[in-house]
Order: C-alpha cells, then sequence, then structure tokens
C-alpha cells in the first residue's frame, strides 16, 4: 500500500460514526451509532500522524499497539489490525465502546493538540474486532497442555474473566465464581446496552465457556462456600469481585422511599433488557417512567442513570453536580450526549436534604462555589450563601461512586488483610494477598476504576499467578523425587 494512505489528518477531517437522531435513539437500549463502512474505516485510520512517541499508546493502560493497527487498518489489512489488536487486550470490541478515550487515548493524540483533532482510536477499534467476529477470525480459546492444577476466580467481571482467559491458555484448570446469574459482571449489569449491547459481551462469556473454563452462577462466596473452601479445591484463587457497595450520603432523609443506589437501579434495567423478571422494577420501585428523576453524581455511572431514566419515559431528569462541567469526572462525550436526549444538568449544586415524609417528593440542594484547591490539586466545592433551593423529585439516584465490601467478614476470613479504605492489601509486585496463594486484582485492590484497568489488571494478575503456580509445582516434583 502506498506510503501516503497515512498522515492524512490535514486533507481530512475528524469524523465519527454517525449517531441516530437523539428522540430516535431515547426510545430503545440499542447502541447509539452503528460502526464504520470499511471505506470511511480505514479513511479515519490513515488520519494518525505516526509520531515517534506514540502517547495514544503510553497513556493506554493496555499500552496497545494503536499506530500499528491504525496503519494496518488504513492499508485494508484488517485481519492483521485485529490479531494485532486482539494481542494486548482479551475485549478489544468492549474496550473500543466504553473506555474513555477523550481522557485516555484520544484526549493524548498528537493531532489532537494541533488542533486536527483526534484520530477517532475507539470507533476504529470497535469496527476491527466486530468485522472480525463478523469474518470468523476470532479463534477459539485452546487450553494449553494440561498442568495437573486448579485455580478458582472469585468474580466474573473483566479483571477476572481476562485472567481465567489466560490462566485457561496456559493448561490451568479455571472455575469461575460469580454471584450473578450470568457473566460479564459490570459489563452485563452495571452499563446500559445503549452503551453496551449485551450480546457483545454474551458472545466473549461463550467463547471462554467453550474453551472449558467452567462457570459457577448464581454462587456465592461466604453462603454457598467459603474462602477456606475454595482454598482447600485450588492450586490458586483470584479475588476480582469488584467493588459495588454504594457510597454514603449523609442527608437529611436519605432513607425515604425513592432515594436509591445507582447499581441497583441499572441492574434492574439490564435485567429487564434481557426478560427477567424483577420485582422490584415492575412494582415501579426502579422504574423511572413519568417520574421527575434527580441523579447525584458527576461521573460515568451518573451518566448512565441519567441516560436510562430518559429512555424508561421520565417526566424529566435533572443531574446535580457539585462541581461544574469543567471539573467533573465523568466523560464529556456522555454528557453531551445526555443533553441531546433532553437531560438538564444542574451545576455546582449538592443535595441539602430530600424532602418527603415517606416517600421523597423534592430535592433540596444547596448552590456551590469553587474554592481553593484541595490535596489533589482541584478547586474544592462549598457551599455558596444564598439558600438551598427545592427542585421535584419522585425517584432519586445516588451515584457518587463505590466503596468495597467488608469480604473479611462475609467471607469468614479474618486473616485476609485490607487497607484502610477496605480494599484488598496485596504486594506490589506479585498481586499476592496477605494468604498464601490467594491473589487480587481489579477493583478490589484500586477502588472504583475503569474497564480497561481491569482488564490490565487481570492480564498481569495472570502472569504471576502463573509463576507462583509453576513453583509451586516444580517444589512438589522436587519433594516427590527426594
Amino acid at each position: 500500500m502506498a506510503a501516503d494512505s497515512m498522515l492524512r489528518f490535514v486533507v481530512t477531517p475528524q469524523s465519527y460514526p454517525d449517531k441516530r437522531a437523539p428522540d430516535a435513539r431515547a426510545e430503545d437500549f440499542r447502541e447509539i451509532a452503528d460502526r464504520y463502512a470499511v471505506p470511511r474505516a480505514e479513511e479515519q485510520a490513515g488520519r494518525c500522524s505516526q509520531c515517534g512517541v506514540p502517547y495514544c499508546t503510553v497513556h493506554c493502560p493496555l499500552h496497545n499497539h494503536i499506530p500499528d493497527w491504525l496503519r494496518l487498518t488504513a492499508e485494508g489489512r484488517l485481519r492483521e489490525a485485529y490479531e494485532l489488536s486482539n494481542a494486548t487486550s482479551t475485549m478489544p470490541e468492549i474496550c473500543g465502546r466504553i473506555c474513555p478515550q477523550d481522557r485516555l487515548c484520544e484526549g493524548n493524540c498528537v493531532i489532537e493538540f494541533s488542533g486536527h483533532g483526534a484520530v477517532t482510536i475507539g470507533s476504529v477499534e470497535k469496527f476491527i474486532t466486530d468485522t472480525a467476529w463478523e469474518e470468523g477470525w476470532v479463534e477459539p480459546l485452546v487450553p494449553g497442555p494440561a498442568r495437573g492444577q486448579s485455580v478458582g476466580v472469585i468474580g466474573a467481571g473483566p479483571a477476572g474473566l481476562t485472567a481465567a482467559e489466560y490462566l485457561r491458555a496456559n493448561g490451568y484448570e479455571v472455575h469461575v465464581y460469580d454471584r450473578h446469574d450470568r457473566a460479564g459482571g459490570l459489563l452485563t449489569y452495571g452499563i446500559p446496552g445503549f452503551k453496551l449491547e449485551k450480546p457483545v459481551v454474551m458472545r466473549r462469556v461463550d467463547r471462554l465457556k467453550a474453551g472449558g473454563i467452567v462457570f459457577h452462577e448464581g454462587f456465592t462466596v461466604g453462603d454457598d462456600a467459603s474462602l477456606a473452601d475454595l482454598r482447600a479445591r485450588h492450586d490458586a484463587l483470584l479475588i476480582a469481585t469488584g467493588v459495588y457497595k454504594a457510597r454514603a450520603i449523609d442527608v437529611p432523609g436519605n432513607d425515604a422511599a425513592g432515594v436509591i443506589a445507582a447499581l441497583d437501579y441499572l441492574t434492574a434495567s439490564n435485567r429487564k433488557s434481557f426478560g427477567d423478571s424483577v420485582p422490584a422494577f415492575d412494582n415501579g420501585g426502579l422504574d423511572a417512567a413519568g417520574k421527575n428523576v434527580v441523579v447525584i453524581g458527576g461521573g460515568d455511572t451518573a451518566m448512565d442513570c441519567v441516560r436510562t431514566a430518559i429512555r424508561q419515559g421520565a417526566n424529566s431528569v435533572k443531574c446535580l453536580y457539585r462541581r461544574d462541567r469543567a471539573n467533573m469526572p465523568g466523560s464529556q462525550r456522555e454528557v453531551a450526549n445526555a443533553e441531546e436526549e433532553g437531560a438538564e444538568f444542574v451545576w455546582l449544586s449538592a443535595p441539602h436534604s430530600f424532602v418527603g415524609d415517606e416517600k421523597v417528593t423534592a430535592v433540596r440542594a444547596n448552590r456551590m462555589r469553587l474554592g481553593a484547591p484541595d490535596a489533589s490539586g482541584r478547586r474544592a466545592p462549598e457551599v455558596d450563601p444564598g439558600g438551598p433551593i427545592d427542585m421535584p423529585a419522585d425517584m432519586v439516584i445516588k451515584a457518587l461512586g463505590f466503596d468495597a465490601e467488608e469480604l473479611p467478614h462475609l467471607w469468614d476470613a479474618p486473616e485476609l488483610g485490607v487497607t484502610r479504605w477496605g480494599t484488598v492489601l496485596v504486594d506490589s509486585r506479585t498481586l499476592m494477598t496477605s494468604l498464601d496463594g490467594v491473589f487480587a486484582a481489579g477493583d478490589i485492590v484500586r477502588g472504583a476504576s475503569l474497564v480497561v484497568w481491569a482488564i490490565r489488571d487481570g492480564r498481569d494478575v495472570a502472569a504471576s499467578m502463573h509463576q507462583y503456580l509453576k513453583s509451586k509445582a516444580a517444589a512438589s516434583t522436587a519433594k516427590e523425587a527426594a
């Protein structure tokens, strides 16, 4: 292919896949944009500047070979582009859909800094792997030669699934335990279909099952087995449960009916998309239809709640965030999508109290202003004297982040070390916990984070577990020989 297939950013404008009209997409939970057609994908990939120091790769937690698979895509070598993309990521089509590219690879693209608009990396990544699935290029998971050792993975989210895949490929018998009745964790039950349609997740899970990984779904550690029981069953264990305990908000009225946690709300909505019976949704408790909804928070989970409420037919949807737009932690693209679909953002506001005797009827909010920078360097919000304002609310969704559950207590394992934040304590080099042969990865170690970080952690912990298990097998062989 001619060398002029690249560095086309000066003559080719940035172009994302077309989004459906806001009114149309607010009627369903389908993804809001289709993927590129082949010529357009090649054209957009050809905008890459192929810079000597690829900041896109540097700022990707997986350190994907982004300029290389962009070049291959521009040259029409799609299968090679897929194979290179797949070499560093177990779920490239999922990352292409839900990674906050505007904060990571695309936000650090060299041509973005030059004013030409970043290469549309995420959309090309989605295109490459969706094409690979359609063309049959996605290879089945082939187990390595059997090692006679088994591994238990607690948690079927992105970190657990990634580690399970790598360990199975290395020849281990792998069992995955998850409290839900479907694997995928946050991918399945936390992220709405308009960002990640569920067949995209399920085909990944089906591939792992076909590769011999055994899934124990609807399995709750602490009830169905203790941590000690699982340690006795397996040669090594991985804790990859994520963090699901809703962060509390201490204001009057917090316990009123209609004040709900974000993950409960999103899980109910996603279960309905599978056709499940969800009593708490069916009785109206977790259904926003016809209600005035107020979402508290400014992260991506808050955006998911806002946009879900719109699709459920809420009467009005407001999002309260204590800082301004420029200082919110969530994706600016998600804010724009939500505004297009009819959400109202009330910046520089924070809940003072939830009004209502038994059931919430309004949110009383303090006006805020940004004061001096806090320890992280961000300007800290403070109450702006002027009195609170009231806004009607039949449903209040708390999307303030997540904390770790008390695993040592829940699992009857007081010897499992945790940090002062409740996350599992691990050795930074080996990723092993305070218990021999028990490892941890993902959100349960680093606190709430991004899916792409969980995938990286799963990859890294699988390598550590592989080394541990090889050493364990070697020691056993030496002992038998002696």
